[in-house]
């Protein structure tokens, strides 16, 4: 067991990376409490979605795993434990990437902080626009997975039938929407509790507004790298195609938002935020 147990993190460090960098910022953003339960939270809804979907084609349609590390990594009913983790964190970066597009934004010094907001964070908005952002996370990361012979990953899986996204059938982007949506809503349901608790174990780091972001453009670059290391040179194209305009638009978005918030945005953001950075620059 304790064989396995290295192994799992020695065979697939990208993600144990990746994993790491969820703590490091979900619990200052939210509390170790929160991110705890999401954690689990979000581990059984992805484990419980791939199960069933080897077990009847729903919801990502019909695949299976080949078992070939099972004796070298830990593996839960016939599913890699790395790969349910791996949803974990691309839900957080999601969907903090999509409270950055939705939030008004305020510079101090030269920290750049979302004035979120409980209606903000809880929002329908958020909740669409964080779904939609896993899932074009999936159209980057699915055809490069699906090439895991040709690279570290290793083949651990594959459809019964060859889709048309580079092998990669449509219903598998159709039921990571839908999962994704669960995902993020739980996400948001787990936020809600407690609120008006003393949140003695969130505090505000500099630069936190950026690095959900960052963390997700760390994910499609990993993959970037990957297509062309190993000569997929059209899935990467593709793929750089597809987020270059959204890329841009963010971008310039934001800097023509930079401290063009109304008042009462700010306050509603220190009435349910009073830990914000922008609450120490002000004393």
């Amino acid at each position: 067991m304790l064989d396995i147990a290295f192994g799992t993190i020695v065979m697939r460090p990208y993600v144990f990376t990746f994993f790491v960098v969820f703590l490091l910022l979900c619990v200052p953003h939210v509390g170790w409490r929160k991110t705890f339960t999401f954690t689990v939270a979000a581990y059984l809804i992805a484990f419980l979605s791939e199960k069933l979907s080897i077990s009847t084609g729903f919801p990502y349609g019909w695949y299976y795993y080949l078992d070939t590390t099972s004796h070298r990594e830990l593996w839960v009913w016939g599913v890699p434990f790395f790969d349910s983790l791996s949803y974990v964190f691309l839900t957080y970066c999601s969907y903090t990437t999509a409270l950055f597009i939705l939030s008004p934004l305020a510079t101090r010094g030269f920290d750049l902080i979302t004035l979120e907001t409980r209606a903000i964070r809880h929002s329908w908005a958020a909740l669409i626009l964080g779904a939609f952002l896993q899932t074009f996370l999936d159209i980057i990361i699915d055809p490069v997975a699906l090439q895991g012979d040709r690279w570290f990953l290793g083949q651990i899986y594959s459809y019964h039938e060859s889709g048309l996204h580079f092998g990669v059938p449509i219903t598998n982007y159709a039921g990571w929407l839908l999962t994704s949506f669960l995902l993020v809503a739980a996400f948001q349901q787990i936020d809600r509790r407690g609120e008006e608790k003393a949140p003695y174990e969130i505090f505000a780091i500099p630069f936190r507004s950026l690095l959900g972001p960052i963390l997700y453009l760390s994910v499609l670059i990993f993959n970037w790298v990957i297509s062309l290391w190993i000569g997929e040179y059209l899935v990467a194209l593709t793929g750089i195609f597809i987020f270059t305009l959204p890329i841009l638009m963010v971008i310039i978005l934001a800097v023509s938002r930079v401290n063009r918030y109304r008042e009462e945005e700010l306050r509603e953001h220190l009435k349910d935020y009073p830990w914000s950075l922008l609450n120490r620059f002000k004393e």
